[in-house]
């Protein structure tokens, strides 16, 4: 699969991304050695290979499930540049 100047500019107005027509071509030949790249890894046999979520095997900790208020209002109010009643005060924008 190849990417040309024009996918390459679709994908950057997918992308939100504002590149200069100048700058298409280096951002086509990106693309192109990024699929490159994906097709080295699709030619990889991994057969047998167990799925991993990390590389060193390990269990997952298990803590209490334990409905809590997180006791941190302060805290959290600390930074808050407006702070009432312990709520954050912001301005009214809806009349």
């Amino acid at each position: 699969m190849s990417i040309d100047e024009s996918t390459a500019a679709r994908v950057a107005k997918l992308a939100r991304i504002k590149v200069e027509p100048e700058a298409l071509p280096a951002l086509a030949q990106e693309f192109n050695t990024i699929l490159g790249f994906i097709e080295q890894l699709n030619e990889v046999d991994v057969e047998g290979v167990e799925p991993m979520t990390s590389v060193t095997p390990q269990k997952l900790r298990w803590r209490a499930d334990v409905v809590n208020d997180g006791d941190q209002q302060t805290k959290v109010l600390a930074n808050a540049p407006d702070a009432r009643e312990g709520f954050f005060a912001v301005p009214k924008v809806v009349e």
